[in-house]
């Protein structure tokens, strides 16, 4: 009687277990993939009237070889560090003052990391999702500085006779090579073939000598520009082009419209369930207030509206959105603002943040010209000297800044922006106030100046506030250009790629259907060999699956195309060790074991082959991990995350499915497992 109660007891137990397994398995699901049940959700409210919520996850990290952007490679100049200090420090300084303007610049899951190419120390910089590269390098900055300047008139050091004589030479030298290029032209060597040959920057050669598209941005700041205006489609240089900053030969590969750029102001209104929304309204609710809005609202009162209304963070600068291009917004907000005309307010947009109102404000779309160019550098007295500058420089600079911040005025509520600097910082600052009063003292970034703030007292406590007529958005800016801080080496951009939006979802494609037909087929083949043992696997394997991507999401695992073989090659991994054990299970049918106690046993014992056989792949991976490069080391991590929760899936999974089941059966060996080499003898 003990003996029976003590077996209800242990199936309830494991039906309790195998139960709990189901739900996570469930919420693991979830976690990966809501997008599914968002979905029901939408078609229950659309069909029965009520909401049963949203799943609010962020989406998997993909890799730039599967969303596309932008890939950057930057050179440290390591020569300004002394003998005495860290080059690995002094890199890795670098890197976070990068990492933080990169995360200023609002890009999704941006990769930046070091690597050393022979002596050369480089900041690889990989910004998925970015199309506007030029964009990404400005922000970023080539070589940023942070500097606190005062009046003053800074006059270089005059040349001397064998530094003017040297740099004569160097561009009669340098004349010298264009005219060489243009004789390669000329003898029919291709345009991309004499730019490999004889462009001086890496950058241009990468680029095949193609500029950004050029139009009336361009007018007045470059010469190419100008070119491209006098001259027609498929047009090349016939002599070498001196402009003031060096020598051209350039081709005109013709003229085409340009990009659509919109301005727009909106108006949102989330609701519960949407993105990035605390509102607690419901959809319709939500609807209900926007088309309430949409009747008040004109071209005169929409700012005001939005700043009342709006729920999103544009509020506080009346729903201004500033300019854009398409590809920029979500489809049906862009799809919407492309299609107003000039000062036209949409019906209300629904998306995912909620139920939108746009206000088109301006829509132009200039001329662009293709240009391609080979350059050939001139030198001046600035190579040498620094121009003359209306301020000098004094000792203060990003390096003694402790933070800034946004703050509001008590008086006016007008935002400005508050300076705390370290104690080297405090005494430098009230020296330079001190010496200053009534006097602007101004902030340099990147060599230009951000704000010139004017002096109205000694300032002895270290802080101060930078007054100004700033909206909001100004003032965040600011601040987080101040924050991001000067790069304690020089850099240089050496090279600049561009991954298409359309490569990478074709690589994201092709890898999604290799992993499923990898899945297929390891399901078929074990479910047809092993019977209802491998039933069990396969669903043992979807476990595994959602338990992977759960993690891969969670850590979270920047999914590259490489990293996905890994996935896709521990499912295969993971299949192994469950046919571990179907084979230890089939070794004892063969000795005469009943069924029920062949699972048992040999369980145990297939755990040593099972552990030895994925440590050593563990200890493979580790040593890929360290010593290869990105792309090795995502393949590495996740093949290392599937071994690990595959030993998990396959001893605890796999066994307590079997403990479940196996009672419920009867000792057909065909059926549970397949044939085996001899009879069943009773124990």
């Amino acid at each position: 009687m003990l003996n029976i109660r003590k077996r209800q007891e242990t199936h309830k137990n494991l039906g309790l277990k195998v139960w709990t397994l189901v739900l996570l398995f469930v919420a693991f699901g979830l976690y990966s993939f809501p997008g599914a049940y968002n979905k029901t959700s939408d078609w229950v409210h659309d069909k029965a009237g009520f909401s049963i919520g949203h799943i609010q996850f962020e989406t998997f990290r993909l890799g730039l070889d599967l969303v596309g952007g932008a890939h950057l490679v930057y050179e440290v100049d390591v020569r300004p560090i002394a003998e005495d200090q860290s080059v690995a420090e002094g890199v890795e300084g670098v890197r976070d003052v990068i990492e933080r303007r990169v995360n200023a610049f609002g890009v999704g899951e941006p990769l930046v990391q070091t690597n050393l190419v022979g002596d050369a120390h480089r900041i690889i910089v990989e910004l998925p999702g970015v199309t506007d590269i030029e964009a990404a390098i400005n922000a970023i900055g080539e070589t940023p500085l942070l500097e606190f300047k005062e009046p003053g008139v800074q006059e270089p050091e005059p040349l001397t006779e064998e530094e003017l004589a040297e740099i004569e030479q160097k561009n009669i030298d340098a004349k010298g090579r264009a005219q060489e290029a243009l004789v390669a032209l000329r003898s029919g060597t291709s345009f991309e073939d004499v730019v490999k040959q004889f462009s001086e920057d890496e950058t241009t050669k990468l680029n095949k000598g193609i500029l950004p598209p050029l139009d009336e941005k361009w007018a007045g700041e470059t010469e190419q520009y100008k070119w491209a205006i006098a001259h027609s489609k498929g047009y090349v240089s016939r002599t070498v082009e001196e402009f003031e900053d060096g020598f051209y030969l350039l081709k005109h590969n013709g003229a085409q419209e340009g990009v659509t750029e919109v301005t727009a102001s909106h108006i949102l209104v989330c609701h519960e369930g949407a993105q990035h929304c605390t509102n607690n309204l419901t959809p319709a609710e939500a609807l209900a207030k926007i088309e309430e809005i949409r009747l008040q609202a004109t071209v005169d009162n929409f700012a005001a509206l939005a700043t009342i209304h709006s729920t999103d963070g544009t509020a506080p600068d009346g729903g201004s959105l500033g300019t854009f291009t398409k590809g920029q917004m979500v489809p049906q907000f862009e799809q919407a603002a492309f299609a107003l005309g000039l000062n036209e307010i949409s019906d209300p947009v629904k998306t995912e943040f909620g139920f939108h109102l746009i206000l088109k404000k301006d829509e132009v779309r200039d001329t662009q010209y293709a240009v391609r160019q080979i350059a050939i550098k001139k030198f001046s007295e600035a190579d040498y000297r620094p121009p003359v500058s209306d301020w000098k420089n004094t000792a203060l600079s990003g390096a003694q800044l402790r933070r800034a911040a946004v703050q509001f005025n008590q008086n006016t509520g007008v935002p400005q922006v508050g300076l705390q600097f370290n104690s080297e910082g405090k005494d430098l600052f009230a020296e330079i106030t001190k010496r200053n009063l009534g006097q602007p003292v101004a902030i340099f970034l990147d060599g230009q100046p951000i704000s010139v703030p004017t002096v109205q007292s000694e300032i002895t406590n270290g802080e101060a506030v930078i007054t100004g007529n700033f909206s909001i958005t100004e003032a965040k800016l600011l601040v987080q250009r101040l924050n991001a801080g000067a790069l304690p080496l020089p850099v240089d951009l050496v090279s600049e790629q561009r991954v298409g939006a359309s490569l990478g979802a074709e690589s994201l494609a092709r890898s999604l259907k290799a992993a499923l037909i990898g899945l297929l087929i390891v399901s078929i083949f074990i479910v047809l060999y092993y019977r209802m043992l491998g039933l069990l696997a396969f669903f043992a394997l979807m476990v595994y699956s959602a338990i992977v991507l759960a993690v891969f999401k969670f850590i979270p695992v920047t999914l590259t195309v490489s990293g996905l073989a890994g996935f896709i090659l521990s499912i295969g991994i993971a299949v192994d060790a469950n046919i571990i054990i179907f084979e230890r299970i089939k070794e004892e049918l063969w000795d005469g074991k009943r069924l029920h106690s062949a699972v048992e046993e040999r369980f145990v014992r297939a755990w040593a082959a099972i552990r030895d056989a994925n440590v050593s792949t563990l200890i493979t991976c580790f040593i890929l991990f360290w010593f290869g490069t990105s792309v090795v080391k995502g393949f590495a991590l996740t093949l290392s995350i599937g071994v690990i929760v595959s030993m998990i899936s396959a001893i605890f999974v796999t066994r307590l499915f079997l403990r479940f089941v196996l009672p419920r059966l009867s000792e057909d060996t065909k059926l549970v497992i397949g044939s085996v080499k001899t009879e069943i003898v009773e124990e």
